[in-house]
């Protein structure tokens, strides 16, 4: 049995790939041979050594220790695309509660339970809840190439706004995705075009490059009075400078889905508690997409969407496998060869690939014994994991 643990509460239904006569789907597990989890965070997690891969359902991996796994020939995965309507619709959302202002005038309805007249004093307090239309207004989309940016988008396009954006990463595919009257700019950074943006969205992965990227420098550079709408990562957005530029009335709003006792209080503060992936059909896409690729590594050594280790698939013959994650380093693919040539391999299907400095190869070799290969093989300076499927 191939034992898989699940770190939180993942859909059954898209753990439906796993076959229970295949594989032990728990969540108490000394050994597994891969992880299914959400956001339980896995940085004072010990990595047992039986681990081989682990699967993030959703699009941020923030909370794995991704350099941590490579180093042990642990492939991390994500889902990219698999949770994007859902946070677009919750973009949306949330640019219409910028807009209007309807969590005020929700609570004020709340409070006017068991008083005299309601529909009268409606009448009357309803002015004070009055609001914009965000159509005709101009929107701003940071990471516009990426999934969910293209989702926001064209539907903030079909909702009449005029939108601009721009992607360090925007390829030509992504740009013919998006409707012809989006301008989207291949950039690094969102400059060119903030001070023409009524609406700010942001829409890139967390990193060290992109920690903080909305600071007080970018914020300078806004529309006076913009809203700024945060769905992706907390850390994206400074929230000290936040708080500065809406009590100094350069942000008029702060939508955002990552509340903390910096912000909650504050009156130009809209928050929603971590609601982006939360819909029945993005838990149960995550979960599906997160299976499907642990289960396929697992199996047949074939890896897509790692964010640790490249992309890397070979059709499956039947035959035994050598998976080998090794570090790229000069002579290694060699040393590799010497060893398979040395045990009397008579030829061999075989693909290998790279990223981030760390490479991992599928090998079919013909007439020789695949575990004692591995055995020699596993020897080699800068070799971090080899087993035989």
């Amino acid at each position: 049995m191939i034992n898989i643990l699940t770190l939180n509460k993942i859909s059954e239904t898209g753990l439906g790939c796993l076959e229970k006569d295949k594989f032990n789907v728990v969540n108490a597990c000394e050994n597994p041979d891969g992880i299914i989890l959400r956001s339980f965070s896995m940085h004072d997690m010990e990595l047992p050594a039986s681990l081989k891969g682990v699967a993030r359902a959703g699009a941020g991996y923030n909370n794995i220790p991704v350099d941590k796994c490579a180093e042990k020939g642990i492939v991390v995965f994500n889902t990219p695309g698999a949770n994007a309507n859902a946070v677009k619709e919750l973009v949306i959302a949330g640019l219409l509660l910028s807009a209007r202002k309807i969590c005020q005038g929700v609570g004020w309805a709340k409070g006017l339970a068991g008083t005299f007249d309601v529909p009268g004093q409606v009448e009357k307090g309803k002015a004070a809840f009055g609001g914009t239309e965000i159509s005709g207004k101009t929107i701003g989309v940071v990471g516009i190439g990426g999934a969910i940016g293209l989702l926001v988008a064209n539907a903030c396009h079909a909702l009449g706004m005029n939108v601009i954006g721009s992607d360090p990463f925007l390829s030509d595919r992504a740009k013919n995705a998006l409707h012809p009257d989006i301008r989207a700019i291949k950039a690094d950074r969102p400059d060119e075009y903030l001070r023409e943006c009524d609406y700010v969205t942001v829409h890139v992965p967390y990193g060290e490059s992109t920690r903080h990227m909305i600071n007080e420098e970018a914020l300078n550079k806004f529309k006076k009075g913009a809203v700024l709408v945060n769905m992706a990562r907390g850390e994206l957005v400074d929230d000290a400078a936040v708080v500065a530029a809406l009590n100094g009335g350069a942000l008029r709003l702060y939508v955002t889905d990552f509340p903390n006792g910096d912000l909650i209080g504050h009156e130009n503060v809209v928050a929603t508690p971590h609601l982006g992936a939360s819909t029945e059909e993005s838990e149960e896409n995550c979960a599906a997409m997160a299976a499907a690729q642990l289960k396929d590594y697992l199996e047949c050594g074939n890896i897509k969407n790692s964010v640790n280790y490249p992309d890397c698939a070979m059709n499956n013959t039947g035959r035994k496998r050598v998976l080998i994650h090794f570090k790229q380093m000069p002579g290694i693919e060699g040393a590799v060869i010497d060893v398979f040539m040395r045990s009397g391999a008579d030829g061999a299907n075989e693909i290998h690939k790279y990223k981030n400095g760390f490479g991992y190869a599928i090998v079919e070799p013909y007439g020789v014994d695949c575990a004692a290969v591995a055995e020699q093989v596993a020897k080699l300076s800068g070799v971090l994991k080899v087993r035989v499927i």
